[in-house]
């Protein structure tokens, strides 16, 4: 009775485990938010009383290392707090960030939401995230730069997967593969 819960609990323990391993690494370069954000698109329409804005066709996003490819994006002010919500959508549409220590974070999905002002990105509908050679998969991928949260869920009858990459041992100065000393 008790063994299919053990065994559900250690495969969960065991994915955590693996998330934790990306996570330290992943930490956005926080002067991004406060570079000017360019965006271009082949068409752009604009709903001026409800706040929301429209890029079409080939949109490009950037914001100092921030970058967004999608097919369409909407950027949605909100009413109260002036933030803004970008939801951009594509086959897939893609999200890049070089991190703190230089390397960088990509992020592809069908759709993925990015709130700045709450420093959450969610991508949706086959969700990938890659980052120095690791990646995790699965139907919906959470992740708050501020605290450095992942979260990575599945439909039902899906799994999450991930995939680790090892890091490179570097070389010891002086010596070279291949010869003996």
């Amino acid at each position: 009775m008790c063994k299919p819960f053990i065994k559900k609990l250690k495969t969960k323990l065991t994915f955590l485990a693996a998330l934790l391993i990306l996570v330290p690494t992943v930490s956005a370069e926080k002067f991004d938010v406060e570079q000017e954000i360019k965006i271009s698109s082949s068409r752009q329409a604009a709903d001026l009383k409800n706040k929301i804005f429209s890029y079409i066709d080939n949109v490009i996003i950037t914001q100092g290392t921030l970058k967004i490819h999608a097919e369409l994006v909407q950027v949605i002010t909100q009413e109260k707090s002036d933030n803004k919500i970008y939801i951009a959508k594509g086959s897939p549409a893609t999200f890049e960030q070089t991190l703190q220590d230089g390397s960088p974070i990509n992020l592809q999905a069908k759709e993925i939401r990015y709130e700045p002002g709450m420093n959450i990105v969610v991508i949706s509908g086959d969700a990938l995230l890659r980052q120095e050679g690791s990646e995790v998969s699965g139907s919906k991928i959470t992740y708050n730069f501020e605290t450095e949260y992942v979260n990575a869920e599945s439909l039902e009858n899906a799994k999450v997967e991930t995939v680790l990459q090892p890091k490179n041992k570097t070389e010891q100065p002086g010596k070279s593969k291949g010869k003996k000393e």
